[in-house]
């Protein structure tokens, strides 16, 4: 699955933020988001948070033959794993060039700098020394891979302890845990990575950049450097040109957060191995909440509910109290009225049995009365196919149909529309109606009478 772009909008309105010297977190340019380090049940497993970026990191050994040009030194292996489970973008089985690069910097960052005395992990010279291997896997992805990932591989390796061994002779004897103390390894410093985002050619600077930073940053500079202020890599992608002046500030930035993450990666530590020695909870238990399966607790913000009644009490007092509004009803005509506003049909369109009767009604319709003007303003055509009685003209309030008036005789079958114009002599008029029996019928007949008579006249 390929990564979802990031549309204009959204990279006009972030380098716009940046520009501002605002970011869509709160914090400022040069801050780190919190940092959260949690312990396994066994030594070498941690699960360090930065932000919404999570990290695993597991720690393993084993006893293996050295290499043939460093016969008395042990072997360091470093893997990171970027699985689906962090992003969709990631798949699975197949090394992407982000993968590469970041391992590379990890072997770079921790291998290289000898950051761990790998001459302490030989057993005996040329048969036997300790291969240590780290795993790291991305639970989580929300940017800047290679800063959680660095402190995941140096939490999880100064948490380690691994097995005691002899030597006698050429016997080499490996003792649990129960037997002796697990050994810790040999640590000389603690090299941190440290990310900092350039966008628009280097003019703006952001340390710690979130996934959507990153896809707008045009490059990006890493610095890994221990608390003594020393530098044990620098790598810079993306292509951009850099002034010797904002690299030299970059590592003055870099030297301060290295030494407030190493205070916390010492502190977390100590916390740990305290608890180990008292007997309490440790590890990921010391993270599960009471009746909960969560893994994890949550951060729980404290809320005052002492004065919940007297504030609620204040506020409904200070409320001006709703205007009541009575409808009046509206007269149109004598015997009718209407209260409020009308509103939209609520019953929807008519069924297909409705619209068909309505349609026979229609077509069987003999006489139509047209261009009748009332006092109402009630247009006749807008009475459906109803009866037009001298009841009905009564009930309603319409005035009498005059003599002068043209009426229009229709014929639904032939289209054929006759208008007569009222006589001298003014006859009498009968309207007719037409029953269900003689809508069954066929009306043939009465139109060969109609024009007949038609034709006599």
């Amino acid at each position: 699955m390929k990564e979802t772009p990031l549309s204009n909008c959204e990279r006009r309105f972030l380098l716009r933020a940046i520009a501002e010297k605002k970011r869509l977190d709160g914090r400022q340019t040069y801050d780190y988001r919190n940092i959260k380090i949690s312990f396994g049940t066994d030594y070498g497993c941690c699960i360090v948070e930065l932000g919404k970026t999570r990290v695993l990191g597991q720690v393993s050994c084993e006893l293996v033959s050295p290499k043939l040009n460093r016969a008395t030194e042990g072997i360091l292996f470093f893997n990171l794993e970027l699985s689906q489970m962090a992003a969709p973008a990631f798949e699975p089985g197949r090394q992407s060039d982000l993968l590469v690069k970041l391992n590379r910097l990890l072997e770079r960052c921790l291998r290289n700098s000898k950051c761990i005395d790998t001459e302490s992990l030989c057993v005996v010279a040329g048969e036997k020394v300790w291969q240590i291997r780290v795993d790291l896997h991305l639970l989580n992805h929300d940017g800047n891979i290679i800063d959680a990932a660095s402190i995941a591989a140096i939490v999880a390796l100064c948490h380690f302890r691994r097995p005691d061994v002899s030597v006698q002779g050429d016997e080499v004897t490996l003792y649990t845990p129960e037997e002796r103390d697990p050994v810790p390894l040999s640590i000389h410093h603690m090299p941190i990575c440290v990310s900092f985002a350039f966008f628009q050619q280097g003019t703006y600077l952001l340390v710690d950049p979130n996934e959507r930073e990153e896809h707008v940053m045009d490059g990006l500079l890493v610095i890994a450097m221990n608390k003594h202020r020393e530098i044990c890599t620098i790598q810079s992608s993306g292509g951009i040109m850099l002034l010797k002046d904002q690299v030299l500030r970059c590592s003055k930035i870099a030297g301060v957060k290295v030494a407030e993450i190493t205070e916390l990666i010492q502190k977390a530590l100590e916390n740990d191995q305290k608890v180990r020695k008292e007997g309490g909870k440790f590890g990921f238990a010391e993270s599960i909440a009471n009746q909960r399966i969560t893994a994890f607790k949550m951060e729980k913000a404290p809320i005052d509910t002492s004065d919940v009644e007297e504030k609620a009490e204040e506020i409904i007092a200070e409320a001006e109290p709703p205007s009541e509004v009575v409808s009046k009803p509206v007269l149109w005509t004598p015997g009718t009225a209407q209260i409020g506003e009308g509103v939209e049909n609520s019953w929807g369109d008519l069924e297909d049995s409705e619209k068909e009767d309505e349609d026979e009604g229609g077509s069987d319709e003999a006489i139509i009365l047209d261009s009748i003007k009332m006092d109402t303003g009630v247009d006749i055509s807008d009475i459906g196919s109803q009866e037009v009685s001298s009841h009905y003209v009564a009930q309603v309030g319409l005035k009498p149909l005059s003599s002068d008036a043209p009426i229009v005789l229709s014929d639904s079958e032939e289209e054929e529309m006759i208008i007569l114009e009222p006589d001298k002599n003014p006859k009498k008029i009968r309207t007719h109606t037409i029953s269900a029996k003689q809508e069954k019928a066929p009306s043939k007949k009465p139109v060969k009478k109609r024009k007949k008579k038609r034709a006599a006249n």
